[in-house]
């Protein structure tokens, strides 16, 4: 730049020095007249803003006065806002502040600065504005990130509270700060487990897209990473399985298992549970459908230790079966001896075929397994086993 004109240049910029309290002056009133929820704002959150304002004025003095120097300026210019600055204002109203800050210069600079001063300043300004709105654009997208962040840490927080057994009123109040509706009341809630995805899909990438599904299934859904495995609390629905099969692509390759549906967020602990054990217990039936719900893995949850799942098969099934003369049990107990054969249970026990015929169907109804499905027909001798085990004596409470 030539000596005259980096004189001209350098005195521009003092005149523009000394015109920066009125136009930091003008562009709050011209927020204030423009901009009708500027005045729905708080004092402070008004003061936050008449500081960026500032800031920004000042920023583009400096940068007008040499652009390479001070090019870092438009993204400095939010550095005055605290961290809190762009959950009061969204990004469309920040972009509205400095088209009306913009405009204010252009209409006010005129009777500022002498005329041959403006053109120079008018052209700047266009400059200066684009970096600007690229400022405010990364400051928004940082601030996402730091949200997404927090969000991903607070869910998986919840998530795992959840498998531990610590929910509480904590718990609930930070599910619903997360947006899931279903930690609001009474909401039914079931946890399913399976194995993480394989390949590069991101944590927050695979939990955005299952909560995202799961809504659009009409459910509530909190996602978290544990080592190999997904899981996933479900909220608002009470048929969770059919909502898990929307899901499906989105666990890695493996069993995913249903957790029985309970009352609400406190009592998840209990679906958690019986889900974690079930894919623990899954490699004993290849073949089982995918979801498969914890129930359909009592016999298998059993055999690998689970105390729960024993307890349940003795109660649930072997218990009802000694009631009354326990000729349901005796029934069941030669049909299964038999190989499933009506014919040999029926000479067994030296009954009529029909008989047992009857009080099979009669096993089925009190129980929910049917003694001619083979699947059913394995969980009730590993229920019967367990049953005689817990307790030897037929007829009396099953511990």
């Amino acid at each position: 730049m030539a000596k005259g004109k980096g004189q001209t240049h350098a005195a521009r910029a003092e005149r523009l020095q000394g015109a920066t309290g009125a136009l930091a002056t003008a562009a709050i009133a011209a927020m204030d007249e423009k901009l009708p929820w500027f005045g729905k704002l708080s004092a402070q959150d008004r003061s936050w803003i008449g500081l960026v304002a500032q800031s920004g004025i000042t920023a583009f003095v400096d940068w007008f006065r040499d652009p390479e120097a001070h090019s870092s300026m438009p993204t400095r210019m939010f550095g005055s806002a605290p961290r809190e600055f762009t959950r009061v204002i969204s990004l469309h109203q920040t972009v509205d502040l400095v088209r009306t800050t913009i405009e204010m210069i252009e209409n006010t600079i005129g009777d500022l600065l002498p005329a041959e001063d403006v053109p120079a300043v008018h052209e700047a300004m266009q400059r200066y504005a684009r970096e600007v709105a690229f400022a405010a654009a990364a400051v928004y997208a940082q601030a996402a990130e730091m949200r997404g962040a927090w969000d991903a840490r607070l869910e998986a927080l919840v998530v795992d509270s959840v498998i531990r057994g610590e929910a509480d009123e904590s718990v609930r109040s930070r599910a619903s700060a997360l947006g899931w509706t279903g930690a609001t009341g009474s909401s039914e809630v079931a946890v399913v487990v399976g194995r993480a995805p394989d390949g590069e899909s991101g944590t927050a990438n695979v939990s955005d897209a299952v909560r995202a599904a799961a809504r659009e299934a009409g459910a509530d859904a909190l996602c978290a990473m544990q080592g190999d495995r997904l899981v996933v609390v479900l909220g608002g629905t009470s048929k969770p399985v059919e909502i898990v099969q929307k899901l499906v692509g989105w666990f890695g390759p493996g069993p995913i298992v249903v957790g029985p549906v309970v009352k609400d967020l406190m009592a998840a602990v209990t679906s958690a549970r019986a889900a974690v054990a079930g894919l623990r217990a899954a490699p004993a039936w290849p073949t089982a459908p995918r979801p498969v719900h914890a129930d359909e893995l009592l016999a298998e949850r059993s055999l690998s230790g689970d105390g729960h799942a024993r307890r349940q098969l003795a109660t649930g099934v072997y218990g009802p079966l000694t009631m009354g003369d326990g000729v349901l049990l005796d029934t069941v107990s030669a049909y299964l001896d038999s190989g499933g054969s009506i014919e040999a249970t029926a000479r067994a026990m030296f009954i009529h075929a029909n008989t047992v015929r009857y009080r099979l169907k009669r096993v089925g109804e009190i129980t929910g397994y049917s003694p001619g499905n083979p699947r059913d027909a394995f969980t009730l001798r590993v229920a019967l086993a367990l049953g005689r085990l817990l307790n030897p004596e037929p007829g009396a409470h099953v511990l």
